[in-house]
């Protein structure tokens, strides 16, 4: 194993890593920006690492910003999808998008931290407004089963909040 500066592994590994990106996003500029941002992961991890493979070390990082990047892409996608079947409304600022897109990716963080049955009981009074005896008798539990799994849904929506 050798140490490598990040100044060698950017050098060295630069155009291969953004060509990787290149091929799995099919646009220059993201993948550049793609490319950039995994360097300054690396950068904040530390100045030196220690690896026998870099481009699996760079890969590795770089993919899970393509997977936060197509999530983010869905989200907004599917936030457009819904903006166009609601009536005209004042024209948001390009910070209020990216605000909204955001909270829809923490609320979707959220719910996949859920268990199932708690995700099925939040979703159900939230979005159904199914009281918990309607949702008790719909997943055949008792109501004090659907209020303990909604009050740790409300729970992490207020941690959320709070951040």
């Amino acid at each position: 194993m050798a140490v490598q500066t990040l100044e060698s592994l950017y050098s060295e590994h630069h155009h291969w890593l953004q060509s990787w990106i290149r091929s799995r996003l099919n646009n220059v500029e993201q993948a550049q920006d793609l490319t950039q941002e995994t360097f300054i992961k690396v950068l904040i991890k530390g100045r030196e690492h220690e690896f026998n493979s870099p481009k699996a070390y760079l890969s590795s990082i770089a993919r899970g910003l393509l997977v936060d990047f197509f999530r983010r892409r869905t989200v907004e996608q599917a936030y457009l999808d819904a903006l166009e079947v609601q009536p005209e409304q004042h024209i948001l600022s390009a910070e209020e998008h990216h605000l909204i897109i955001d909270t829809l990716l923490q609320i979707e963080h959220m719910l996949d931290t859920m268990s199932e049955r708690g995700r099925q009981i939040f979703l159900l009074a939230q979005l159904d407004g199914l009281t918990f005896a309607e949702i008790g008798r719909q997943l055949n539990v008792s109501v004090t089963t659907v209020r303990k799994h909604f009050i740790r849904a409300m729970t992490q929506c207020l941690l959320l909040i709070e951040d």
